[in-house]
């Protein structure tokens, strides 16, 4: 047999909590297939095996911790555990057709299932029928004790599959949206997990049957709110909550925390983006949202002011080099934010495709740990859910956090010319937090001014990028 350890997950990783198993005892392996989820405190991930075979033992179980090389698993030879089930499986198929002569009702329920062809080979062996309905084999009461458990290993493989029953929250929503009855979906994820890709491909089917229904068109006048199965119900924080609630608490308690907030108009950064749009898309691939833009123009402001961008050492203030800046990203374990390093350097086209791939990856799980480290500053996209603004927690060391709200259209009193007129202009808001030790009101204001103004001129066509 051989041993599968918990891998090194970054270079200040230690441990990991293994919150669940995606394989049992006696299930059979593939090199690189997934086993376990593990959990620490920069990622949650899924550790492959090394290596093919037959898991034979599992050593840790969920909700564990273990240190960095324990062993998690072990796992032998393919062709041990799979040969005994070999032969019990094979067995009831010749029982199966000898129960139909025997007057036994239990016996002639199973045969009902089975190939009715083969019954008339079984007649021959129907007289010894009432000792045990298996008379073919030389010892009589061995066969039978294989038999009953053979009806349950035939559900095996729906147990299995039972894994849809665990379904995250966000492909539980996103299933309620789409009106998809997880019932009938069939889940291509590991273990049969249900996706949110599985959730997508089945509501076109969903749709179309309200569709045909003569009373859909009245369906969306009364709109009810989905209801959350989790209403009345206690869950453990997992790893990741544990360790975001722990940092955050800590920040609160050792930093003077408070926001300021500027309103910005960026019509003018919305008529570029349709007037690039389209030869963007074809160049590179993705859209391009508002976000590139307020990332690109922080980034400038910190080049401009660097105590937003430094940290506490002591009674010392570090400035730093660069300017690594922390995108927060929504995922199914709660909010993780991977860094977008040296953002000041950057072309709005590499902005925006390497925010895309850091969101991709971090979501799938495929985020490294040094990925998730050595942010200097951090910008959360609070908008993106319809939020006007919030004022967002600085998680240390850093001393600051930018929130951009939702971009929304809006009468706004316009001066063209000395002359005052209401005109509809698109504005979003910006929440600067920051750490008051070292970050004066004054300082934040001017910092957020010449982002606003950056935005509101709108010449980034330098920095476009395609």
């Amino acid at each position: 047999m051989s041993d599968i350890t918990l891998p090194a997950l970054g270079e200040s990783v230690t441990e990991g909590t293994v919150t669940r198993w995606l394989k049992a005892v006696g299930d059979t392996v593939a090199v690189d297939e997934p086993i376990v989820e593990i959990s620490t405190d920069k990622v949650d991930t899924e550790i492959p095996s090394p290596i093919a075979g037959v898991i034979q033992e599992i050593l840790v179980g969920e909700d564990e911790t273990v240190e960095v090389g324990a062993v998690l698993a072990r796992v032998g030879e393919a062709g041990a555990a799979p040969a005994a089930p070999a032969a019990p499986a094979a067995e009831p198929v010749a029982e199966a057709p000898a129960a139909p002569a025997p007057a036994p009702t239990p016996p002639v329920a199973e045969p009902v299932a089975a190939p009715a062809p083969p019954a008339p080979v079984a007649q021959p062996v129907t007289p010894p029928a009432p000792p045990a309905p298996v008379a073919a084999p030389p010892a009589p009461p061995t066969p039978p004790a294989p038999a009953a458990p053979a009806t349950p290993a035939a559900p095996a493989a729906p147990s299995m599959a039972d894994g849809p029953a665990y379904v995250t929250p966000i492909v539980r929503k996103l299933a309620q949206e789409r009106r998809v009855d997880l019932a009938t979906v069939s889940g291509t994820g590991v273990g049969g997990r249900i996706r949110k890709e599985d959730v997508l491909n089945a509501a076109p089917a969903a749709a179309a049957a309200p569709a045909a229904a003569p009373a859909a068109p009245v369906a969306p006048a009364a709109p009810v709110a989905a209801v959350s199965e989790l209403r009345g119900t206690t869950v453990p924080m997992s790893r990741l909550r544990k360790v975001i609630a722990e940092r955050a608490v800590a920040s609160m308690q050792q930093t003077a925390q408070l926001t300021t907030v500027v309103e910005v108009d960026v019509t003018e950064v919305a008529k570029m983006r349709a007037r690039v749009q389209e030869n963007f898309v074809r160049q590179t691939g993705g859209k391009l949202s508002f976000l590139p833009f307020f990332v690109r123009a922080a980034a400038e402001g910190l080049q401009s002011h660097p105590i937003i961008n430094a940290t506490v050492d002591g009674e010392n203030i570090v400035y730093a080099a660069t300017e690594n800046i922390s995108i927060a990203v929504d995922t199914e374990r709660g909010l993780l934010t991977p860094v977008l390093r040296d953002a000041g350097s950057k072309t709005l086209a590499q902005i925006s495709q390497d925010i895309a791939d850091l969101a991709a990856r971090t979501r799938e799980n495929k985020v490294g740990p040094d990925e998730l480290s050595g942010g200097t500053f951090t910008v959360t996209n609070t908008g993106s859910r319809g939020a006007l603004f919030d004022t967002p927690v600085v998680f240390l060391p850093q001393v600051a956090i930018l929130g951009t709200g939702t971009v929304q259209k809006k009468p706004v009193v316009v001066s063209k010319d000395g002359v005052d007129a209401i005109a509809v202009r698109q504005t979003v808001y910006l929440a600067l937090s920051y750490d008051h030790r070292i970050i004066d009101g004054a300082d934040a204001a001017r910092f957020l001014t010449q982002v606003k103004e950056r935005l509101e001129a709108a010449a980034f066509d330098d920095v476009l990028g395609i």
